[in-house]
């Protein structure tokens, strides 16, 4: 089904506040009651901007994120045509937030387990088939290590379809807050500005074609307080573009243990959808190519 194209964006957080980078999806409007869908977002980049930092004894690194593979699990569940919820966990393994000199600057830490988040949206225009639709989601973020700020986001939905044409935007607010101040007693609580954007286009019920756009436009206006590495360095905004093909299986069942009748009382078949492609950077800030592959089970 077109609507499993995925679901966007946002956010892990450090023990800093870089720039919010999500996980590079799609949020969709679909929702019915007793829905569920897994999905495994994954992203490898490639190409990482140099770290920038000031000499002297003690060194100032700037606080970009730069994220070198990410892996997310998530579940997702509908309650009504009109509220879904979902909730996950998020693997990452980042640059180093304190390396022990500047040899050392742009090196990785391992994979973790870094973040668990849940996330509301709202669906106040359905969409069904060709149209407009409408809706909001609000996500919270919380970093495992202690702490680490955490983060909420509100956003809202489009789309637009027409025959084989499906266009989507999810602009997003990004806010920090929480979390131990720095060793200058400084805590960035700033809101930043992100978005997803989207169009494709539906060769078949099996491929679809899409072309996708996410980015973090960091600190809106003089939100939050500039801690040493910002006022050093600046602020780091992110811009990614790029295709991804999407394959989908329809099982011909369902596969839920528990099978439940649609709106027409008939048992809706399960679908499983594979996207993959590459985002391209834009900016100096920006890995030059962050590879997507993203894996949803509908049931």
């Amino acid at each position: 089904m077109f609507a499993t194209l995925g679901s966007l964006v946002m956010a892990s957080f450090g023990a800093y506040a870089g720039p919010a980078i999500g996980q590079f999806e799609m949020k969709t409007l679909e929702s019915a009651p007793g829905h569920m869908e897994f999905q495994s977002q994954n992203a490898w980049s490639f190409g990482q901007p140099s770290r920038a930092f000031s000499g002297g004894a003690e060194p100032v690194y700037d606080d970009n994120s730069v994220i070198r593979q990410r892996q997310a699990l998530e579940m997702e569940m509908g309650f009504t045509h009109y509220l879904k919820m979902r909730v996950g966990i998020e693997f990452e393994q980042e640059r180093m937030d304190d390396p022990q000199s500047p040899a050392d600057a742009n090196d990785f830490a391992t994979l973790k387990l870094d973040e668990i988040g849940t996330e509301l949206i709202a669906i106040l225009i359905p969409r069904d088939g060709d149209g407009f639709g409408f809706g909001t989601v609000v996500e919270f973020e919380r970093p495992l290590e202690s702490g680490g700020q955490m983060s909420l986001i509100m956003g809202h939905i489009f789309e637009y379809a027409s025959g084989p044409w499906m266009f989507s935007a999810i602009p997003m607010l990004v806010h920090d807050f929480g979390g131990d101040p720095d060793e200058d007693g400084i805590k960035d609580d700033k809101w930043d500005f992100a978005y997803a954007a989207q169009v494709a286009y539906e060769f078949s019920e099996t491929w679809t074609l899409s072309i996708e756009a996410y980015g973090t436009v960091e600190r809106l206006g003089n939100s939050g307080e500039r801690g040493e590495a910002a006022l050093a360095f600046g602020d780091h905004d992110q811009h990614r573009i790029g295709p991804i093909l999407y394959y989908t299986y329809d099982f011909g069942r369902s596969i839920r243990p528990d099978p439940r009748p649609g709106e027409n009382g008939e048992i809706e078949d399960s679908e499983l959808t594979v996207g993959v492609g590459l985002l391209a950077g834009l900016n100096d800030n920006t890995p030059d190519a962050t590879l997507k592959l993203s894996v949803e089970v509908e049931f």
